[in-house]
């Protein structure tokens, strides 16, 4: 338990200077409304709990006694979003508010969402919930807490505890299984004991969710600045084995040489912890990924080494599979492709001709991949002279285009005779490494050296 963990746990009343102010004040007369026609209505869930850590919440959603139909009459600039669970979704000029009913959950039957509800007291709304934590109301009004369930106290502890059995929880909606871990790691909190051995118990079920809602939650737990707290969750609840069995795998896979630190997989740990918090998602997702061939193709060299061969091209096709399993955007996974195909490349960089170079750094993602090279060096304990060379590159290049436009298109070409096909692209290409090498730099130098070099076809 993180008792000494230092959250300043913040009276409902205490005011919190956040961009959410407006939204809040908004929701707040919300809440008036409803109680001033008689009915109880409360904050529910998230935004309560991100109050009191001092957190900005991002939305404010109120649960109430009224009805569907008794929400809707009070709010004519609303509409039903979820009719079967009671939720209206009211449109004020400050946003979007969704209202919910007090509800009880019927049996869950696909392991994602009730087979019916039945409208019930605030008391048993925060019984059907996920977490202690997420099951907080306030009143806004008031300034009342209303806590059913022991989250303020899990809160202060720092712990991300089921409500009721866990178990029935995570059988009732499998996706909780990532949920849970998620608010722990981007929290910084724990997962209470029970809680997790019963994560543990049922990982195996999140096969039973769409890859897509798999994605949107480790998406949120890698982007976090907090990611290698989550990673470490994923791992020790088993989860990573059932999502990402790839990554698992390189636990058993040792480094190639004995300046590398530790197995491949405390390395990829180690590279996970020295990203910056600000770190893209391509980026976490290539070091993840970097290596993930390296079971596959690992064997033994003359001398009783461990050698990779082709480690970097086999990884990127796995890296992409993977991806596309998971149902990542196609940009996403290019970016990581590209990264990991590409990596080995920095090795080579002090002897690249200025073209080749011009062009390795001119790539998209190249910021994105020189900083994954960073980490790398600094988790296996190599030098960083590449990275500092090609920091240099880049100061003597200046803040101009890498790639400049071409001094010769294929549009000349074909008015000085040339016939139009495949062989243009070479010819061009030979132009534009001339023109990168600083040697061409006029397109009348560019004729003069084409007509030297290359015969019309």
């Amino acid at each position: 338990m993180r008792s000494a963990f230092s959250f300043l746990l913040m009276s409902a009343t205490s005011p919190i200077e956040s961009d959410s102010a407006t939204l809040r004040q908004a929701a707040v007369l919300l809440v008036l409304r409803l109680q001033e026609a008689g009915f109880e209505a409360y904050f529910a869930g998230g935004c309560v709990r991100d109050r009191l850590l001092g957190r900005s919440p991002k939305d404010f959603d109120i649960a109430t006694r009224a009805q569907p139909r008794e929400v809707r009459s009070l709010f004519p600039n609303s509409g039903m979003v979820g009719a079967h669970f009671g939720v209206v979704l009211v449109h004020e000029p400050e946003g979007d508010f969704e209202i919910a009913t007090f509800r009880s959950d019927g049996v869950y039957l696909d392991g994602r969402r009730p087979k019916d509800v039945r409208f019930s007291s605030a008391e048993e709304d925060a019984q059907r919930r996920d977490f202690t934590i997420n099951g907080l109301f306030e009143n806004p009004v008031t300034g009342e807490l209303i806590d059913f369930v022991g989250g303020q106290a899990d809160l202060r502890a720092g712990l991300v505890r089921a409500i009721g059995q866990p178990v029935d929880r995570f059988r009732e909606d499998h996706l909780r299984l990532l949920r849970a871990v998620r608010f722990a790691a981007n929290l910084g909190f724990e997962l209470e004991p029970v809680t997790l051995a019963a994560v543990q118990q049922e990982a195996s079920s999140i096969h039973q969710i769409s890859a897509e809602r798999v994605r949107d939650e480790l998406e949120r737990i890698l982007e976090n600045p907090r990611r290698l707290h989550g990673f470490d969750l994923l791992v020790g609840t088993g989860l990573l084995s059932e999502i990402l069995p790839e990554v698992i795998d390189l636990c058993w896979c040792e480094p190639n040489s004995q300046s590398s630190q530790g197995d491949v997989f405390a390395r990829c740990r180690r590279m996970l912890e020295l990203l910056p918090a600000d770190a893209c998602l391509s980026l976490v997702l290539a070091v993840l990924l970097k290596d993930v061939a390296k079971p596959a193709v690992a064997t033994r060299g003359p001398s009783g080494e461990i050698l990779f061969p082709d480690a970097a091209k086999v990884s990127a096709q796995m890296a992409g599979e993977i991806l596309r399993r998971l149902k990542f955007p196609n940009e996403t996974i290019a970016a990581v492709v590209e990264a990991v195909a590409h990596y080995p490349e920095f090795s080579e960089v002090r002897g690249m001709r200025l073209a080749d170079l011009k062009r390795f750094m001119a790539r998209p993602h190249f910021a994105e991949e020189l900083e994954m090279h960073r980490v790398d060096c600094v988790a296996s304990g190599a030098s960083l002279e590449n990275r500092e060379f090609l920091l240099q590159r880049l100061e003597e290049f200046g803040g101009g285009p890498l790639i400049p436009p071409r001094i010769l298109s294929g549009k000349d070409l074909l008015g000085r005779g040339w016939t139009s096909g495949p062989h243009l692209k070479a010819v061009l290409d030979a132009v534009q490494d001339e023109q990168l090498e600083d040697r061409l730099t006029t397109t009348e130098g560019a004729i003069e050296w084409l007509t030297a070099h290359f015969t019309p076809q």
